[in-house]
């Protein structure tokens, strides 16, 4: 969601806040029960003048309450900290899991029992809209909500900073001089349309609306996750498609995606409305496979294909590696998520099966002297066919059938020594059998886990 780690000096702070502080104290009550009590204590604490937050700070010492504690966190995002923020969240929770917002934060996911006052909704969407007040139209009083808004983190841009694509301008591979033979795409091909999205571009946007093979589709692509996952967006009992874009906000270091019909927030890495008018609808969008590759393999298998265009009508700097470069390259998260499983790396890329009953994921790595796997996920029979160099994986249903890589060409595989064609849509037999594409997408291993 950000080009880098955010920080704020005293100063900025002070012209941040001191510009909306007079709104924030003025906010109207909302049509539910306040806890008016709370509610002052938080809007005198998220003020930048050091003293009259210190005062606040001792009468919710005073109080020994934890419904503070989300206010007391989300401020330390934003203040430099004397200590006193810090050593009066220890005091009220009784935690020590270290002075920093990342390390509240965290400890903040691992307690869903600690809830904050109630009014806390109010108070968020006035914080929030200090830094965009466009964010009003995602956070308010009573908003309906199925995720904790105390673990809503601010990503560092405004709404719609990280401008999604909506059928974007696509051209011939002769037009596509400005890509590399090994530069990575994200390959999609429906009804036998074809397009190819270099992510030195999608790193920029994280987000296309297009429509592929008939198909109305978005391609949600959440940098900090290392996951694109390739939604359709056309919900039945709904007239029109969704449109989608970035909101500005994350959970627990995923992409909180918007509906511009709704401005409902959505899970990137679900599919679902966690957030605003769609939120407990039973929606969930389906999701399509779409593959990493490199544009060179992509080109090779699919030369009628188009690509994106270079004009996409924003200026950004197109070089492969910006703006993420060093994240992509680093063991370290930029925002903070308390991961439960660390049986691999948090930031290990694996391919996530995804559907009803037969979600798995399997490490990159397992592909690097493999690049045939044949396994189960649930009651489904599957294969996998693999390169970890290049991030590409795809699955298909083998319905007990056993594959093996063809020597002789790599876009067939073998089965009781009869060979089968691989496409984009299924592996296609000698017999005229087919196996359908199942749906799949590359993620870290602390997104997949801990979704």
């Amino acid at each position: 969601m950000t080009l880098r780690p955010l920080a704020f000096p005293s100063l900025l702070l002070g012209l941040l806040l001191g510009a909306a502080l007079a709104a924030l104290w003025a906010a109207p009550a909302a049509a539910q029960e306040v806890d008016a009590e709370a509610d002052e204590l938080a809007r005198r604490v998220f003020v930048p003048a050091v003293g009259e937050r210190a005062e606040a700070l001792k009468e919710v010492a005073a109080r020994r309450e934890t419904d503070l504690a989300a206010v007391l966190i989300q401020t330390l995002r934003f203040v430099r900290d004397d200590g006193s923020l810090n050593e009066t969240l220890e005091l009220i929770t009784g935690a020590q899991p270290g002075p920093t917002w990342h390390d509240w934060m965290k400890w903040q996911q691992a307690h869903p029992e600690v809830e904050p006052y109630a009014g806390f909704d109010a108070f968020k969407a006035d914080a929030m809209a200090m830094i965009d007040p466009s964010f009003r139209v995602f956070l308010e009083a009573g908003v309906a909500h199925d995720i904790r808004l105390e673990e809503i983190a601010w990503g560092g841009v405004a709404k719609d900073g990280i401008p999604a694509l909506v059928n974007p301008t696509l051209v011939a591979p002769g037009e596509a001089g400005y890509l590399q033979p090994k530069e990575l795409v994200f390959g999609i091909e429906i009804n036998g349309d074809a397009r190819a999205y270099p992510l030195r571009i999608m790193d920029w946007h994280e987000m296309f609306n297009d429509v592929i093979g008939g198909v109305p589709l978005a391609l949600a692509y959440c940098t900090l996750c290392g996951s694109g996952i390739l939604f359709e967006t056309q919900v039945e009992g709904r007239p029109e498609p969704f449109v989608f874009g970035s909101s500005g906000f994350l959970y627990r270091s995923n992409k909180l995606m918007y509906d511009q019909e709704t401005h409902s927030l959505w899970n990137q890495f679900t599919g679902r409305p966690v957030v605003g008018a769609l939120t407990g609808s039973g929606i969930e969008l389906k999701v399509r496979p779409v593959a990493i590759t490199t544009w060179q393999d992509w080109l090779e298998s699919h030369p009628d294909t188009k690509v994106l265009s270079l004009e996409t009508g924003h200026v950004r700097d197109y070089r492969p590696g910006q703006p993420y470069g060093t994240y992509f390259n680093s063991p370290d998260l930029m925002f903070p998520v308390d991961v439960q499983d660390t049986s691999l790396p948090a930031k290990v890329y694996v391919f996530a099966l995804r559907g009803a009953g037969h979600e798995k994921a399997w490490p990159l790595a397992d592909f690097a002297d493999r690049p045939v796997i044949n396994d189960r996920a649930g009651v489904v029979d599957l294969v996998l066919i693999g390169e970890s160099a290049t991030r590409t994986v795809r699955a298909y249903r083998s319905e007990g059938r056993r594959f093996e890589a063809d020597p002789e060409a790599k876009d067939r595989l073998l089965a009781d020594g009869e060979p089968w064609q691989v496409t984009e849509e299924a592996l296609l037999g000698p017999s005229g059998e087919s196996l359908g594409r199942l749906p799949g997408h590359i993620a870290y291993w602390f997104a997949w886990s801990g979704f």
